[in-house]
């Protein structure tokens, strides 16, 4: 038996360990399974060489917890270690990788420390009273040993038994961390962080009792917690649309069949294999970010991908693995990485080449996704300038009656009436075709075609793309009166006389709390309303801009809404009014056509909207 101390000058070190090697505690599952997995996949790189002999029997891992004993144990059947190599890698290369560590990082965020040091199996101490590490090397004529530390610098290496090759970590769970001797504690640690490792890993709570087995009944099947061998891992040829399928189910078990996926696999300049899907969503309100999953080497990392996915791209979901991703480092590291920001922009690339290939192989089934699909487009469009300039060949406008345009086509078909004086292409949209159905209709009997822009992202996206679009401008359809719309019309003639036209104006430029409004008299159809309101695009912008606390959101709330009020003096509602000996009477009438404008803009409320009911019902009794 031999007792020493492990050589390190720093006798604080394995309290700096316990408290800081990692933020949240569970990690040192993963580390430790981890390096069982590394154990045994060095044995098969051994034995393909031909220095391990013989048969390897069946390579698995067991993660065994007992609460009565205090213990948790992860056992493997991997390379093991000679008392030479525990005496190397437990007592001398760790540790002077701990000693760096704390030089260079005393007194900064302790997410840095792994996948610079290797330190993974000094995790086990930030739970752990007493570690035991019972070994047998591969190697012929290896003795087993035992390695016994509590946390100390000092340490027992003493011969062992054991009969098969491999190494049991047997942790001796210390009272402060006695929730992971709950079975289904560590079990949903192993499956979220293991769930995808390349080596069997089987769970075992070793004071459950056995199933009974009844006569003629099969023995339940011991089953692996893990996939040892995800999609992602697959070439894309060996995959059917069904297995893309199954494992996004996997990934997410509730969540409705993806639109598609895009299957990364690139080994130069950077290793990056994953499957991104593209999800199914009816409303902007069911995006979800944070649901893309980052692995190395099939160990999962995090789901904050945030650095590593261009930031549109958060909107997906799916597995991004990269051993060139180091395991626990800081987002400044990260956002410094040269490989980080290729494989950023790598993925930008693989995803706006996806879509156009859709686009052109496909285009009725790309307009069919639309609604889902464009939520992601405009957010990238609005977020990546790259990414904005390949979207253009496939981004999409949708018009009222279904029909589908690239921007291209909208500005070919309606180059001829949707220029202003500015010889600016108008887009003409509505945010809610049955609310706005009055101007859209006045619109398309213009001959004007008018794009749906109905999502939560589209007044964000209208704003930016406009700064980019320098030759295009976008007008909500009830921004005017049609007449108006493309700054050419003036209207024409009222049949009213001027002194009849100059009442009207008057008597529909009553004040109203709360808004300001200017009025004109238009000779417009007769078969349009008798009057219409109408707000500024840029102001109504800036007034829905403050109301989501956005720009000078104070200054644009405290302002009055402007409303335009177009009164149709062709109208033959008019004549009777105008003919109305009673002024008390005759201002009702106006008053009541001036509040159904504003009500079609949704700016009658509160007290303006209780004095139209009760005026509406004494004109019925009237």
């Amino acid at each position: 038996m031999q007792k020493g101390n492990i050589r390190v000058q720093t006798e604080n070190i394995f309290p700096i360990i316990k408290k800081f090697l990692y933020s949240e505690h569970d990690i040192f599952i993963r580390e430790l399974v981890s390096n069982a997995v590394d154990a045994t996949q060095k044995l098969k790189t051994l034995s393909s060489i031909g220095e391990a002999k013989g048969d390897l029997g069946e390579l698995r891992i067991d993660v065994t917890v007992d609460a009565e004993k205090k213990t948790i144990t992860i056992s493997d059947r991997g390379v093991g270690m000679t008392e030479e190599e525990v005496d190397k890698y437990l007592n001398q290369v760790a540790f002077s990788g701990a000693e760096e560590f704390l030089e260079k990082y005393k007194g900064q965020n302790e997410n840095n420390i792994i996948g610079h040091f290797g330190l993974g199996f000094y995790s086990s101490f930030m739970v752990s009273e007493k570690v035991e590490v019972v070994t047998k090397s591969f190697k012929e004529g290896a003795q087993p040993v035992r390695w016994i530390c509590d946390g100390s610098p000092e340490f027992t290496l003493e011969p062992a038994e054991k009969e098969n090759r491999g190494t049991d970590i047997i942790l001796h769970i210390n009272e402060e961390s006695k929730e992971f001797l709950d079975p289904y504690k560590v079990k949903g640690v192993l499956e979220k962080f293991c769930k995808f490792l390349p080596v069997s890993i089987y769970f075992h709570d070793a004071n459950e009792k056995p199933a009974e087995v009844k006569e003629g009944e099969e023995p339940t099947v011991e089953r692996p917690i893990n996939n040892t061998h995800p999609a992602w891992t697959k070439k894309p040829s060996e995959l059917t649309k069904e297995d893309y399928e199954n494992f996004y189910r996997e990934l997410y078990p509730f969540a409705e069949t993806p639109l598609f996926w895009i299957h990364l696999n690139v080994d130069y300049p950077f290793n990056l294999t994953g499957i991104l899907y593209f999800p199914k969503i009816k409303q902007s309100h069911e995006i979800q970010k944070d649901k893309i999953q980052l692995y190395s080497n099939q160990v999962f990392v995090t789901d904050e991908v945030k650095d590593i996915v261009p930031e549109f791209l958060m909107l997906l979901h799916g597995v991004i693995d990269s051993p060139d991703i180091p395991l626990n480092v800081s987002r400044s590291y990260l956002q410094g990485d040269p490989n980080v920001k290729k494989i950023n922009s790598h993925i930008t690339k693989k995803v706006a080449d996806k879509l156009e290939e859709i686009f052109n192989n496909d285009r009725a089934a790309f307009e069919e996704k639309w609604e889902s699909l464009g939520l992601f487009v405009k957010y990238g469009m609005m977020t990546d300038d790259k990414f904005l300039d390949k979207a253009t060949k496939f981004f999409i406008l949708q018009d009222t009656t279904g029909k589908f345009y690239t921007l291209d086509e909208y500005k070919t078909a309606t180059s001829a009436l949707q220029k202003n004086k500015d010889d600016k292409q108008v887009i003409l949209y509505t945010t809610n075709p049955e609310a706005q159905d009055v101007y859209v209709q006045q619109a398309i009997a213009k001959g004007y075609v008018v794009v749906k822009m109905e999502t939560l992202v589209d007044a964000a996206f209208i704003s930016n793309v406009e700064i980019k679009w320098s030759d295009s401008l976008f007008t909500r359809v009830d921004a005017d009166i049609a007449d108006n719309l493309i700054d050419k019309s003036e209207g024409s003639e009222s049949v009213l006389s001027k002194e009849d036209a100059e009442k009207l104006k008057t008597l529909f430029e009553q004040p109203q709390e709360g808004l300001h409004i200017s009025v004109e008299v238009k000779g417009l159809s007769v078969d349009a309303p008798p009057v219409t309101a109408t707000r500024p695009e840029q102001m109504r912008r800036m007034k829905e801009m403050a109301s989501m606390g956005g720009g000078m959101a104070q200054f644009y709330a405290q302002m009055p809404d402007e409303v335009n009020i177009t009164v149709n003096g062709n109208h033959p509602i008019y004549k009777n009014i105008l003919a109305e000996k009673e002024a008390g009477k005759q201002e009702k009438q106006v008053k009541n056509l001036a509040d159904l404008a504003l009500l079609s803009q949704g700016l009658l409320t509160g007290k303006n909207l209780t004095e139209f009911i009760n005026r509406s019902v004494q004109l019925m009794e009237n």
